[in-house]
C-alpha cells in the first residue's frame, strides 16, 4: 500500500500540480465572465434579450443536444462490433463489492454475480468498517469467518471465488485500493452493494477486454430503481429518461476518445493500469471519475494508447434517490466531486497534448461548470418578469420555452429507440411516458438537478463531503425477505 500511496504522489494532479498554460486559465474563466455580462443585460434590456442568460443557456444545451445526435447515429442499427484479429485470450475477471453498513442487499449483490453464465473468478467483499449485522449475513449465508481487520478470509465454503476482506473505516476509495492490492485478476469490476448486474453482464465486459488490449476502463449501462411508493416510482420516471440520455452522451464522447465519466457503482478496470496510476484518490467525491482522468493523463504523458468505452450490452439496474433530499444530496456530492476534479486538473484544458479529451471535452466540462448556475438564474429572471408584470416579455421567452421542448422531445422519442437497440433494454421506456416527461421535466425534475448542482459548488468550496451508505428504497425494502 505504502508504494501505492507513492505513486499516487506522483501521478496525482492535486498533490503534484501541473502548470496551468494560459488557454486553460482563459478557458475556466469564459463562463463565469459571459455569465456576469448575460446577468447585465436583465438589467439594462427592456427586449427579450432581458432573458440572454436563458437563450444562451438552451443554444448550449441544444448544441450539445445536436453533437451526440450526430455521434450516436451508428446505434441505429444496433452495438457496433468489436472485431477481434485472432481469438481473444480470455482475461481473468475479478469483482470488488465495496460496502459500509450494507448487510440487507449484500446478498441479492453477491448471488446476481455468482449466478452469472461467466462467472467471475473472484468475488471479494471489500467491507468499509462496516458496524451492522453483516459478519452474521456473511457466516449465515455463506460460511464466512470474521478475518482480522485488515486481512482477508478464505474462500467461502461451497462458493470458492467469495473472499471477505476487512477493513477499518476509511471510505469507498480506500477499501477499493485495498481490494486492488489483494485482488489477483487481470481485469477488476467495481460494483456498489446496491448494484445488481444483469445476466450476460459480466460476459460482455469480459469480452470487451479481451478484444480489446488496449482497452483500460469501461462501464456499464445503468438503470435506476426507486422503489414501491409512488413518490419513489416518480424519481424513477424522471431518472430513467435522465439515464437514458446520459448513457447516449458516454457512447458520444467515447467516439472523440474523451469518455471520462465512468459510473463506480459498475466499471471495469485493467488492474495493472489502475495500479500504475496509484488508485483511487480518497480526498475526491467522485473517486472514480477523477481516476479516469488520471488514466487518460497518463496515457498521453507515456504514449500509452489507452482507451476507455462504454459497454452497452452490459447491463445492470441500482438503487437511486427516491425522494428530494436523497436527490439532492447525491447530485452535491456528484457535481463537487467534477468541480473538484475539473480544478485539479484545469492544465488539460484547451491542451492539445491530451488530444481531443483536451481540446473538446475538457472545454464542454470547463463551461458545463456553471450551466446549472445559468438554468437557476433564468428560471428566477423569468419569474421576476411574471411577477412584475411584464408579460410583454415572458410571451416570447415562453415561446423559445416550447421551441426548446420540441427539439427536446424529437431528440428524447429517437434516442429511446436508439438506446433499446443498442441495449436490448425496454423496460420502463414506453413512448408515453417519455412525452409527458419531456414536458414536464423543465418545471420540474430540472430544476431540482440544478439546485443539487448549485449545493455542489458549496461542497466544492467547503470541502464537506465523504462517502456515506445511502438509504436503500429498493433492493433494500425487499432484502431479506
Amino acid at each position: 500500500m505504502n508504494m501505492m500511496n507513492h505513486v499516487f504522489a506522483q501521478q496525482s494532479p492535486r498533490i503534484s500540480p501541473r502548470r496551468v498554460p494560459l488557454a486553460g486559465r482563459v478557458i475556466s474563466l469564459v463562463p463565469l465572465f459571459v455569465f456576469a455580462a448575460l446577468i447585465t443585460q436583465a438589467w439594462l434590456r427592456n427586449g427579450v434579450l432581458t432573458w440572454s442568460v436563458g437563450i444562451a443557456y438552451i443554444v448550449y444545451d441544444t448544441a450539445l443536444l445536436v453533437f451526440t445526435a450526430w455521434a450516436i447515429l451508428p446505434l441505429r442499427h444496433g452495438q457496433p462490433a468489436i472485431v477481434a484479429t485472432a481469438e481473444p485470450r480470455r482475461p481473468t475477471l475479478g469483482v470488488i463489492v465495496a460496502a459500509h453498513n450494507e448487510a440487507r442487499v449484500l446478498s441479492q449483490t453477491i448471488e446476481a454475480l455468482a449466478g452469472q453464465a461467466d462467472p467471475p473468478e473472484l468475488i471479494l467483499l471489500a467491507d468499509d468498517g462496516s458496524s451492522d449485522d453483516t459478519p452474521a449475513v456473511l457466516k449465515q449465508l455463506y460460511g464466512l469467518e470474521t478475518p482480522s481487520s485488515g486481512e482477508m478470509s478464505g474462500p467461502a465454503p461451497g462458493m470458492a471465488s467469495l473472499r471477505w476482506l476487512r477493513l477499518p473505516h476509511g471510505g469507498k476509495a480506500r477499501a477499493l485500493n485495498a481490494a486492488l492490492l489483494h485482488a489477483d485478476t487481470e481485469v477488476v469490476l467495481t460494483v456498489d452493494a446496491d448494484t445488481l448486474i444483469a445476466p450476460g453482464a459480466l460476459k460482455a465486459m469480459r469480452r470487451a477486454f479481451a478484444v480489446e488490449p488496449a482497452l483500460v476502463a469501461a462501464t456499464g449501462v445503468l438503470a435506476p430503481i426507486c422503489g414501491p411508493t409512488p413518490m419513489a416510482r416518480m424519481f424513477q420516471w424522471f431518472q430513467s429518461y435522465e439515464y437514458v440520455r446520459n448513457f447516449l452522451s458516454r457512447y458520444a464522447w467515447e467516439g472523440q476518445r474523451g469518455l471520462l465519466l465512468i459510473s463506480g457503482a459498475f466499471a471495469a478496470f485493467r488492474r495493472t493500469a489502475v495500479i500504475e496510476v496509484g488508485g483511487f484518490d480518497p480526498d475526491c467525491m467522485v473517486e472514480d471519475y477523477e481516476l479516469i482522468h488520471r488514466l487518460h493523463r497518463h496515457a498521453a504523458d507515456t504514449g500509452r494508447d489507452w482507451t476507455v468505452r462504454v459497454i452497452g450490452a452490459a447491463l445492470a439496474s441500482t438503487d437511486a434517490p427516491a425522494s428530494p433530499m436523497a436527490f439532492l444530496r447525491q447530485r452535491r456530492r456528484w457535481f463537487g466531486g467534477f468541480l473538484q476534479t475539473q480544478h485539479w486538473n484545469r492544465d488539460m484544458v484547451g491542451n492539445a497534448h491530451y488530444g481531443k479529451l483536451g481540446t473538446r471535452m475538457l472545454v464542454v466540462k470547463a463551461l458545463d461548470t456553471l450551466q446549472p448556475v445559468y438554468g437557476m438564474a433564468a428560471f428566477f429572471i423569468l419569474i421576476a418578469l411574471l411577477a412584475t408584470g411584464r408579460f410583454f416579455l415572458a410571451l416570447p421567452i415562453l415561446l423559445i420555452m416550447v421551441a426548446k421542448i420540441a427539439i427536446d422531445l424529437t431528440f428524447h422519442l429517437w434516442s429511446l429507440t436508439i438506446y433499446k437497440r443498442w441495449t436490448g433494454q425496454r423496460e420502463g421506456l414506453d413512448l408515453g411516458p417519455a412525452l409527458l416527461a419531456s414536458f414536464a421535466e423543465p418545471f420540474t425534475f430540472q430544476l431540482l438537478r440544478h439546485a443539487g448542482a448549485i449545493w455542489g459548488w458549496f461542497a466544492f468550496l467547503s470541502g464537506r463531503e465523504r462517502w456515506v451508505r445511502n438509504e436503500r428504497t429498493a433492493l433494500g425494502s425487499t432484502a431479506g425477505r
